[in-house]
């Protein structure tokens, strides 16, 4: 289906859905592969200069891809011609694609609508209220086995909540895994991945009651709730990644932090902004975002049980640990890498989809004052950050038709993280 670039109206069901004016008409994505040390240190320059990498390698032969505004095209290509970098065109407009998204997104929500009742589809993308209201619910349905949290609010006041799963044996004191999803804004299929995981834990409680044994797991399934519902505006604020925060810089108001560098663990070093216009900016000091300051309080709050902190982001087929800030290892690096192993292999043994695993830095890009390191240096045995597979059109989230196949994909690679997590503690 084609849509124009101006203002797009659609008529479905008797209703009418208006996305606004593409106010990312004449963008595009290139796929880049560096091939030696120095052309993948361009790539990393020019995310620092700007340039929105939303896939992104270090590892040579790997492609990344970045957003080329009309006004970075001529350096861009001027750039991979001087270095001859081998790029090809991923998308030719991304505002089209992106108005087209939406309108999936409006047609999903109008023919799949929910009361706050029952089980969620794999069928579209949920809103935050979506989320909250279906935690909820789940407490109402399983009170001897789920048990939900205001553990703090936004910077723009939206609520945020943990979901406790247990098995109900009404055991204290045992050892957890500590999850959550969506940290960055416009990667709307981490809080997807995430409701399934509470979905199978749950509601698919006989199957999965082996995972809950001698572990209760405590899930946050949208931390940057704002930039998420930001997200969902309109076409202009769908590639949003940051918080909502106003910040001043040089007369103008720049918004939000990046809340997966807003730790105060090697805070603001490299691979992190002190420009609020960035979307790497640290913030104007660590713990600056209520958001980041949320997850700090519960990784503190369950660290003397936690074994492992599993962080879900989006995308690019990456199982990372620490560290971020360096290129050195933890002590107990062979159990980190065990366990990001293992998941690795499930999913290609069940799919074929191939993750790289390994640190963050080795294996990525440096990246200070993220959370998988905080939640290391706070006492979790095992901090995973799990990059799931990109698709469609845009890269951050499969179509609609396709959720079920990526959730169901990114549960097979949990599941045996957790079942290895078991093995060695």
């Amino acid at each position: 289906m084609k849509f124009s670039l101006g203002l797009l109206v659609l008529l479905a069901c008797g209703a009418t859905f208006v996305v606004a004016d593409q106010d990312y008409e004449g963008y595009r994505i290139y796929e880049v592969t560096p091939s030696n040390a120095e052309q993948a240190s361009i790539l990393h320059q020019l995310s620092a200069e700007g340039f929105d990498f939303i896939g992104q390698s270090r590892l040579l032969g790997q492609p990344s891809r970045v957003i080329v505004s009309p006004g970075q095209l001529d350096k861009f290509l001027q750039l991979v011609k001087d270095h001859k970098m081998i790029h090809s065109l991923f998308n030719s407009n991304l505002g089209a694609s992106i108005a087209e998204e939406f309108v999936q997104l409006q047609m999903q929500r109008l023919m799949n609508p929910i009361t706050g009742k029952g089980r969620l589809s794999n069928e579209r993308y949920y809103s935050h209220e979506e989320i909250i209201n279906y935690i909820d619910d789940l407490a109402q349905r399983y009170p001897k086995r789920v048990y939900v949290k205001t553990v703090g609010w936004s910077y723009e006041k939206r609520v945020l909540k943990t979901i406790t799963i247990t098995n109900g044996d009404g055991k204290f004191g045992k050892k957890l895994i500590f999850m959550d999803g969506g940290f960055h804004a416009r990667e709307w299929i981490s809080p997807a991945a995430v409701l399934y995981v509470i979905d199978q834990l749950v509601e698919n409680f006989q199957e999965n009651a082996y995972l809950l044994e001698d572990y209760d797991w405590v899930i946050l399934p949208l931390v940057n709730a704002d930039g998420y519902e930001h997200t969902q505006t309109g076409t202009l604020a769908r590639m949003w990644r940051k918080t909502r925060q106003p910040y001043n810089y040089l007369g103008q108001t720049c918004y939000g932090a990046d809340p997966n560098r807003n730790f105060d663990f090697h805070w603001n070093e490299e691979g992190a902004s002190s420009n609020p216009c960035s979307d790497t900016y640290a913030g104007p000091n660590a713990f600056s975002e209520p958001e980041a300051v949320v997850v700090r309080d519960l990784m503190h709050s369950l660290s003397d049980r936690g074994i492992m902190y599993l962080t879900i982001h989006s995308y690019g087929n990456y199982l990372l640990y620490p560290w971020g800030w360096t290129s050195d290892l933890p002590d107990n690096w062979q159990d980190l890498d065990a366990v990001a192993s293992t998941g690795a292999e499930a999913i290609k043994n069940a799919t074929g989809t191939v993750y790289t695993y390994g640190s963050s830095t080795n294996v990525l890009y440096i990246a200070a004052g993220a959370s998988d390191d905080y939640g290391y240096y706070a006492g979790f045995n095992v901090s995973i950050t799990m990059e799931l597979p990109g698709a469609g059109s845009i890269g951050f989230n499969p179509p609609v038709t396709r959720i079920e196949e990526f959730v169901t994909e990114t549960w097979i690679g949990i599941r045996a993280m957790a079942e290895k997590l078991f093995e060695l503690y």
